[in-house]
């Protein structure tokens, strides 16, 4: 049950009219596997439609891991990621062009791990009350995002240098990674306003 942690209130208080008003700690756990599991499933989606872009295409995975992180809270978005990465460690081709650990372990592999790293850190700083304005909520995504490509540039630098790395896995995704962080820094203050208002 540890492993689990406790949800972010804002999911708690999300679903508080769906559950019964003396839910205990088992139906508690099957609301976060259910996230889990919906978490995963968006990251599979996300990863395997592009959209177009300028330079290169662009997916909305990295959209839905900072989402996570923010509206999850650190434990159970730790705990979404990893299900994620390990369904395609096990050969579930849930990643952009396959799955399996010969994949991982490939040149886009660091940005996997940024992913895991970076939910965290933006589940801590929801925690701590990062997301309550836009503003907060710019500079918890700016990190989150410089979490992934720190991780992902580091591990592809390996393969073919600081520089080609930087050249190939930063400059052509940085343009649509900056929209991401205004659509989400935008729409989540925005969005919990909205659920809160109806809650209430």
């Amino acid at each position: 049950m540890q492993i689990l942690g406790t949800v972010n209130p804002l999911i708690i208080h999300v679903l508080s009219p769906y559950a019964d008003k003396g839910a205990n700690e088992k139906s508690l756990l099957l609301m976060q596997i259910f996230l889990a599991l919906t978490g995963s499933l968006l990251l599979t989606i996300s990863a395997k439609v592009q959209i177009p872009f300028y330079p290169v295409p662009m997916t909305m995975q990295t959209l839905v891991v900072l989402m996570i992180g923010m509206s999850y809270g650190a434990p159970l978005a730790a705990l979404t990621i990893f299900l994620y990465l390990f369904q395609g460690a096990v050969g579930i081709p849930v990643f952009a062009t396959g799955g399996g650990l010969a994949y991982m372990m490939g040149p886009t592999g660091g940005y996997l791990v940024g992913f895991f790293l970076s939910a965290t850190l933006l589940g801590i700083l929801a925690s701590n009350g990062w997301g309550k304005t836009w503003q907060t909520t710019a500079v918890a995504m700016i990190l989150g995002v410089g979490v992934i490509f720190a991780m992902g540039i580091s591990w592809l630098a390996m393969f073919i240098g600081f520089k080609g790395a930087f050249i190939n896995g930063f400059f052509p995704f940085i343009y649509a990674d900056f929209l991401k962080i205004i659509i989400a820094s935008f729409a989540m203050p925005a969005a919990w306003s909205v659920v809160h208002r109806i809650l209430n």
